[in-house]
């Protein structure tokens, strides 16, 4: 662990070294780098993990709330970046999705809306709709590999625990359908002010990929 600490404060100290220059776009890419190293450094602490200990669900919220009382300190002293964003996704619940890893920008400079399986009801619709209406050109409707509520909707023992969840993943593509055939969103398609794309996330790598056309 010392040596993989060292090898990562010098890169990082080689990082710090080129954005001297000022360039944005090394900064930019600066920023993703160190938060990347961010995960590396904790995803190994164990300690931390919450699912590693037996721990009770009032000592879970105390130690939730002893972080997000370092975490919020951090930020009071350097505000965030509050623009509306460009860019809105449909992204799953499932919290191997990093959505700050997936975009490669550490600002938050998304909306997200996340559900079981990214599926869609009228709630998320008017979601997504009011993100558009607020300034968004691109919308990502995903997926990703290896998800839950998909398994839910193909197993029938399963499918009788959660009945709600199976319909909505069998619905989903009809409810993007309709979603997209909306008066504001499909005027903004047609007149270029709005692209949409369906995409499938690779769960290990975040990596992007075409959504495979229906079966």
């Amino acid at each position: 662990m010392a040596r993989k600490f060292v090898l990562a404060a010098a890169g990082v100290g080689a990082l710090c070294a080129v954005v001297v220059l000022s360039v944005p776009k090394v900064e930019f890419l600066m920023g993703g780098a160190m938060v990347n190293l961010g995960y590396r450094l904790q995803d190994g602490l164990h300690d931390y993990d919450f699912e590693h200990h037996e721990i009770t669900p009032e000592q879970v919220w105390n130690e939730l709330r002893a972080q997000n009382e370092l975490a919020s300190s951090v930020r009071a002293r350097f505000p965030r970046y509050s623009d509306h964003p460009v860019v809105a996704m449909l992204v799953c619940m499932d919290a191997r999705i990093d959505t700050n890893e997936l975009t490669g920008d550490t600002r938050h400079n998304t909306y997200i809306v996340r559900t079981a399986g990214s599926v869609i009801s009228p709630v998320e619709a008017d979601m997504l709709e009011l993100a558009v209406n607020n300034g968004v050109k691109l919308l990502l409707l995903t997926r990703h590999t290896d998800c839950a509520a998909e398994r839910v909707a193909a197993d029938q023992t399963a499918r009788g625990q959660y009945p709600s969840l199976a319909a909505a993943v069998e619905q989903r593509e009809a409810k993007v359908r309709e979603f997209l055939a909306r008066p504001a969103v499909a005027a903004k398609v047609a007149s270029g002010q709005l692209l949409v794309k369906e995409m499938l996330v690779d769960t290990a790598t975040t990596h992007l990929d075409p959504l495979p056309p229906p079966r």
